[in-house]
């Protein structure tokens, strides 16, 4: 028995050194957390296949306030993907802080509180983006084209799963 728990305890240990050093990455033009989530912040923005003006453009993303994860960093360049995992190199002066998500799940309902038992405000279609505000561990509060509530936070792209947010 006690040569049981030792190994669960050693199991123990070396998920919590993987899950420090996970969340101790940090981008070394930013000092900011790798990967993270922002949002395009103009309309259209070239996504290329390096880091300068002098690569060429694989494709344009189109679609203002578009959640996208960073993963990279080289000068102002920023290697994005998006929830399908494409991507590229985006100037920085393309992208906003403002996080946003994508509905993964269609109509999903908005709740006046993080609780099942909440009265539903309203529904959002597959793939609509949204604004991300408050999160607790399971909930997210989002608006979106004028409405607000809380949705499962398992069903949205652009947030961490443990990710907590006041």
């Amino acid at each position: 028995m006690s040569a049981a728990r030792t190994v669960l305890g050693v199991l123990f240990l070396l998920f919590c050194a993987q899950m420090t050093l996970a969340e101790t990455v940090k981008g070394p033009v930013t000092g900011l957390p790798m990967p993270r989530y922002v949002s395009l912040k103009a309309s259209e923005g070239n996504v290329r296949r390096g880091p300068s003006l002098t690569h060429r453009v694989d494709w344009v993303f189109k679609h203002r306030d578009m959640p996208l994860r960073i993963t990279a960093e080289h000068g102002h360049w920023r290697r994005v993907e998006d929830r399908e995992g494409v991507g590229g190199w985006l100037h920085y002066s393309l992208l906003s802080g403002k996080r946003t998500v994508i509905v993964e799940q269609d109509m999903l309902e908005l709740r006046a509180k993080p609780t099942l038992a909440s009265p539903v405000n309203a529904q959002l279609e597959l793939g609509v983006v949204a604004r991300l505000g408050e999160c607790d561990p399971e909930w997210c509060r989002l608006s979106a084209q004028g409405y607000r509530g809380w949705a499962k936070k398992d069903v949205l792209w652009g947030v961490k799963p443990g990710e907590l947010r006041d």
